[in-house]
């Protein structure tokens, strides 16, 4: 656990938000790579990213502020809303908030919707990884206490200070890398525009939904009928995913 990176006289460079830009250009790098596979213009892709920085950021903000209102909000200054630094992005909303600001560039500059969505998932995927490093060094999306052999604790100060506990942020680290390498396989040898996209979706909400059986950073009121947030936004998503890769195959079959 390693939350501060240096400092630049005044200014505290925190490690959650160097990842945070890595995983930005890693996706940039890597989607870039995979279109001009398709055709679309690089600097096209390039553009985009600041719409899907803008908008993941957001929506992951957004909705984990909403979630810990009452844990982590309520009683301090609003200004801590805006201090991203210190953790607090909800993967699933900056997935939501990047596909709508996604969606509206793509169709501002007309270009083809699933195809670009192809491009951008494997980046996803990657992109993740870097973002999970980044809890694991902030201390945050922690697991249950566990008598394993590679069960990590955490330093004075954390609620499991001293306990060795799941890295859930390295397994799901090591989930999105595999997803990436998937995926990244899957753009190569697709079979209809949109495939990679909908197998992303599906790919991730059942890896998360098993990561989420070792979280142990969600307080009790959050947890209803034994599913953690985590599982409940994966049950929608895995829909989506399935039902989007039905309909977009279904589009490509030639008629009889």
């Amino acid at each position: 656990m390693h939350p501060i990176a240096f400092h630049l006289g005044p200014l505290t460079i925190h490690w959650y938000g160097i990842m945070i830009a890595a995983a930005f250009l890693a996706g940039l790098w890597t989607a870039s790579l995979r279109a001009r596979r398709a055709n679309i213009p690089g600097e096209r892709i390039a553009d985009m990213v600041l719409w899907l920085m803008v908008g993941a950021i957001l929506g992951a903000r957004v909705v984990y502020v909403t979630t810990y209102w009452k844990d982590e909000f309520a009683n301090q200054p609003l200004s801590e809303i805006f201090m991203i630094q210190h953790g607090g992005l909800v993967y699933y909303g900056g997935l939501i908030g990047a596909t709508l600001a996604g969606f509206i560039y793509v169709r501002w500059k007309k270009l083809p919707l699933w195809q670009v969505a192809d491009v951008l998932a494997p980046s996803c995927a990657l992109g993740n990884v870097f973002g999970r490093i980044g809890c694991f060094l902030n201390g945050c999306c922690y697991g249950r206490p566990t008598d394993l052999p590679w069960g990590v604790s955490f330093p004075a100060g954390h609620q499991y200070a001293g306990v060795p506990v799941h890295p859930t942020e390295i397994y799901d680290a090591v989930n999105n890398f595999l997803l990436y390498l998937l995926l990244a396989w899957l753009f190569r040898r697709k079979k209809f525009d949109g495939q990679v996209f909908a197998t992303y979706l599906v790919g991730y909400a059942i890896t998360r939904t098993v990561m989420e059986y070792f979280r142990g950073d969600y307080p009790p009121d959050h947890i209803h009928y034994g599913l953690t947030p985590g599982m409940l936004v994966s049950i929608p998503i895995f829909i989506v995913g399935h039902v989007l890769g039905v309909i977009l195959s279904h589009r490509t079959r030639k008629p009889a």
